[in-house]
C-alpha cells in the first residue's frame, strides 16, 4: 500500500512539475560574421646541435633511486 502511495504521489508531482507554464519564448539577435580565409606558412628551423642524453647503467644512480620512490601508503598494511 505504501508503494502504491509513493508511486502515486511520485507521478503526481512529475505531472504538476511538467503543467508548469514556461515564460514566453526569447528571440535572440543573430549576428552574421563573414568567414575570412588565411593561409600563413610558418617556416620550420632545423636546428643541428648534437645534445648528448646520459645513459645510467648503474642501479645506484640518483636519478634511478628518485624516479623509484615510494610513498608509506603504497605499502602494504598487516590485518
Amino acid at each position: 500500500m505504501k508503494t502504491i502511495l509513493t508511486l502515486i504521489f511520485v507521478l503526481f508531482i512529475g505531472v504538476a512539475a511538467q503543467a508548469q507554464n514556461d515564460a514566453a519564448e526569447v528571440k535572440v539577435e543573430t549576428i552574421s560574421m563573414s568567414i575570412v580565409s588565411v593561409t600563413a606558412k610558418q617556416e620550420v628551423v632545423l636546428k643541428k646541435d648534437k645534445a648528448v642524453a646520459r645513459l645510467y647503467m648503474f642501479k645506484n644512480s640518483k636519478i634511478t633511486k628518485e624516479l623509484t620512490f615510494s610513498t608509506k601508503l603504497n605499502k602494504a598494511k598487516l590485518a
